[in-house]
């Protein structure tokens, strides 16, 4: 690594991330809290799911970030008709009839899933092993994909006909699952000036792979203290129906808690954005700071919540 110390890379972090930033509001206004989330899970080796309406910029938001980034990007649009080896590749024979496999667009540093809900489960799941284990099979020939690796998927909530709602398994994998809001109305006169004219602004590259995955190792060296890894921790448990932590709001509205993987993504998410921050070890602050997209796609409201109109959002916010 080329800092003297986690200090120096610390502070390096920081001022690319600055960066980053100053080079993605040159295109994309207004969605600070998004950027922040999506660079926070890169950073931490996790995957993203962007759900909200049609002409939100979700996918000229991942396209930007994979601009300003030195690392090779593919983008699937996912369709009711896309198979399997649409997205990993397939054998075929060459001129000597000897089977020769052609990989797939999965095999790129960043992948840009659109309207991941709109394809079958067969061809969702082709994604799982990708996104959890850095590699596919084919034919049980295993190929490892390149690093660092990152899936970031958009959804649209509206349309339900011709969906396919992804499994609780394949949305446990995303790290974060970001809901994009409409932008206020200063930050919409903003998008409409600037993108109704006829300059493109150029996006920088800012970062390569290699600085990418070091900044990877780095936030796992993050020193966190027992209390706060204790409170992340008893949050999950809060969200886990019938158990012995579980909150009253769980036991009443919940018909299924969070999983372990929950937990590590809130002390990754956390280090991660201390050191965006400026600090060099998460608080308490930190956790709640990323816990509602950590945890939203991860609990299952019942029957009762449903019939009473209580969110997810509004069972989180009372538990943290």
């Amino acid at each position: 690594m080329p800092y003297s110390s986690d200090v120096a890379a610390a502070e390096a972090l920081t001022t690319y991330y600055q960066k980053l930033k100053a080079e993605i509001s040159k295109v994309v206004i207004g969605q600070d809290d998004t950027v922040r989330l999506l660079l926070t899970a890169i950073f931490c080796q996790g995957h993203c799911l962007l759900v909200g309406v049609p002409g939100l910029a979700k996918t000229l938001l991942i396209q930007t970030i994979a601009g300003a980034l030195d690392l090779d990007f593919n983008r699937i649009q996912f369709t009711p008709d896309l198979m399997p080896s649409d997205i990993l590749g397939s054998e075929t024979l060459d001129q000597e009839r000897n089977f020769k496999f052609i990989k797939g667009p999965v095999f790129a540093n960043i992948i840009l899933a659109d309207e991941i809900n709109r394809t079958p489960p067969k061809t969702q799941s082709a994604l799982l092993e990708a996104m959890q284990e850095y590699s596919v099979t084919i034919a049980g020939q295993k190929y490892g994909l390149g690093r660092p690796f990152f899936v970031l998927a958009t959804q649209n909530p509206i349309e339900q006909e011709g969906t396919y709602p992804l499994p609780e398994a394949q949305l446990d994998r995303f790290m974060f699952n970001i809901y994009l809001d409409y932008p206020s109305f200063q930050s919409e006169l903003d998008i409409v000036k600037s993108t109704t004219t006829d300059k493109r602004p150029e996006v920088q590259r800012v970062i390569t792979g290699e600085e990418i995955r070091e900044f990877q190792h780095l936030v796992r060296r993050v020193p966190v203290v027992d209390n706060v890894v204790e409170y992340a921790v008893k949050l999950v448990h809060k969200t886990r129906p019938n158990t012995e932590l579980a909150s009253s709001d769980a036991n009443q509205y919940l018909e299924w808690g969070a999983g372990p993987r929950a937990s590590q993504a809130l002390i990754l998410a956390s280090k991660c954005n201390a050191l965006l921050n400026g600090k060099y070890s998460p608080d308490i602050e930190d956790i709640r700071a990323v816990a509602l997209p950590i945890l939203r796609h991860r609990v299952v409201r019942n029957f009762k919540a449903e019939a009473e109109g209580i969110s997810v959002e509004q069972l989180i916010k009372r538990m943290l």
